[in-house]
């Protein structure tokens, strides 16, 4: 469309003022509604995943039947010489400039008991690197103001622990490990008692006390710590007792996940599940320095342990695809997404169809005019339309700008919010900045949907007769 054509587009819809404002208004509000919620699930989004990415990586190598099978067994899916696949990871110059750490992992089952108080339950143990674990929490691609308190085990003896506050809550070490009254309050009277789940039997608490004997300092838990005896099964079957101290009680986020988490050093975990065997992991994380590296990451990975491992049943799986839940969450608020944008757009289909009737009921004089003195269809469909994109244009940038102004101000708030499955609050922030695609896709639509919605109108003007156009009063 000729500059011209605009112009004249812009002069027509000043001759009725108020009802172009009120149609930039809807247009305006709109489109802000639309970024604003756009800006507030991407913050979900990001948040989610630097939550997830700094628990596990973007990557994590495992057995091929582990993720389906492990949980039953985990020890019977550990990956043999993981030392050296480590060592030939971190040694291709290709991975090396995009990784940030690649850490090995082991998860276990096992029985967790406060002898002193004579109650157990059943724990899904997992140890780590605490040194890697540390480091791996401080990544934040996308700047939120999102900081993880170091990592408890990060200096701690070899036999520290971290363990769920519901793990704190049933084997009743809240006090001593100064878990919040919300996260662990007290039984009423009539059901106070021992705990649920069997104690550890006298042997296996006298072997866990003998071995927290013969340490420096004896069995005693210094302050603000707990000890609790951990039984587990090597792989062999016979079992195996360790006695921890617990140094931190953390909030796992869901509560059947909390009261079942028992964190503790790679080494100790290790030593409790193979004994003197061959030691395993059942995982090898791999966090990149940004998530668009990982498909390239992936693929190296895989040719690099195809020459490192050949023929071992291994798999590199994502992120993503252990964790369900963050894809589920993404899907449904990409649906919300979807369905406020059509329910917005059909607002303002019909609110700019109704200026774009009026105005042609207004002037049909004025088309027959036109038409008389030789414009053709053509021209008034033209003429109508550019109406339209005119007014699309100026309420879809007005509405960009008023996004743009409201999330400044909201995110200078510094707002926090606890989501489902958080264990601490997180910021709440709407982000548009750096989101080009999201920003420009949404006015381009809506600026779409404005010329569209004068389509028709533009249409019945153009198919006026010109006499019955003239004699219209």
């Amino acid at each position: 469309m000729t500059a011209s054509l605009l112009s004249l587009a812009l002069r027509n819809l000043l001759r009725n003022r108020r009802r172009s404002l009120a149609t930039l208004l809807a247009l305006a509000i709109g489109a802000s509604a639309i970024l604003i919620f756009g800006g507030y699930t991407t913050n979900l989004r990001y948040t989610l995943q630097t939550a997830y990415v700094r628990a596990g990586g973007h990557l994590q190598i495992q057995h091929r039947d582990f993720f389906h099978y492990g949980s039953g067994n985990p020890a019977a899916y550990g990956l043999a010489r993981y030392e050296a696949l480590i060592r030939a990871l971190q040694a291709d110059p290709e991975l090396a400039a995009m990784t940030v750490a690649i850490t090995p992992m082991l998860q276990f089952g096992g029985v967790a008991g406060n002898y002193d108080a004579g109650v157990s339950r059943t724990v899904i143990g997992t140890g780590y690197v605490p040194a890697d674990v540390n480091r791996m929490r401080q990544w934040n691609e996308h700047g939120l103001r999102y900081e993880r308190p170091p990592f408890p085990l990060d200096g701690a003896g070899p036999d520290a622990a971290v363990i769920g506050q519901g793990v704190a809550r049933v084997l009743q070490l809240c006090e001593p490990l100064n878990v919040p009254p919300e996260a662990c309050p007290r039984p009423t009277a009539s059901r106070a008692g021992p705990a649920t789940g069997p104690a550890l039997g006298d042997d296996i608490a006298a072997l866990a006390a003998a071995e927290a004997g013969a340490r420096p300092g004896g069995g005693a838990a210094p302050a603000g710590t707990a000890r609790i005896e951990l039984l587990a099964s090597q792989v062999r079957g016979a079992p195996n007792v360790a006695a921890l101290t617990v140094v931190a009680a953390e909030s796992q986020g869901f509560k059947e996940l909390d009261e079942i988490a028992l964190i503790l050093p790679l080494a100790q975990a290790q030593k409790l599940v193979y004994g003197r065997s061959e030691p395993r992991v059942t995982s090898i994380l791999v966090q990149l320095q940004r998530t668009a590296q990982m498909p390239a990451a992936q693929a190296r990975i895989e040719a690099v342990l195809a020459q490192a491992a050949p023929g071992e049943p291994l798999a590199v799986l994502g992120f993503q695809a252990l964790n369900p839940f963050y894809v589920q969450s993404q899907q449904m608020f990409d649906t919300i997404f979807g369905f406020i944008f059509a329910l917005i757009g059909g607002i303002v289909l019909f609110t700019v169809g109704n200026t774009m009737n009026a105005a042609v009921i207004e002037r049909t004089v004025e088309v027959g005019t036109l038409r008389a003195i030789g414009l053709r269809q053509q021209g008034i469909r033209r003429l109508f339309i550019a109406e339209g994109l005119v007014l699309g244009v100026v309420g879809a940038l007005a509405g960009v700008a008023f996004a743009f102004a409201f999330a400044t101000v909201f995110n200078a708030a510094s707002l926090t919010w606890v989501p489902p499955g958080a264990s601490e609050p997180l910021p709440l922030s709407i982000i548009l900045q750096g989101r080009p695609g999201l920003v420009v896709g949404i006015t381009v639509g809506l600026i779409a949907i404005a010329v569209a919605s004068a389509w028709w109108p533009a249409r019945r003007a153009s198919g006026l007769k010109i006499v019955e156009a003239l004699r219209h009063v």
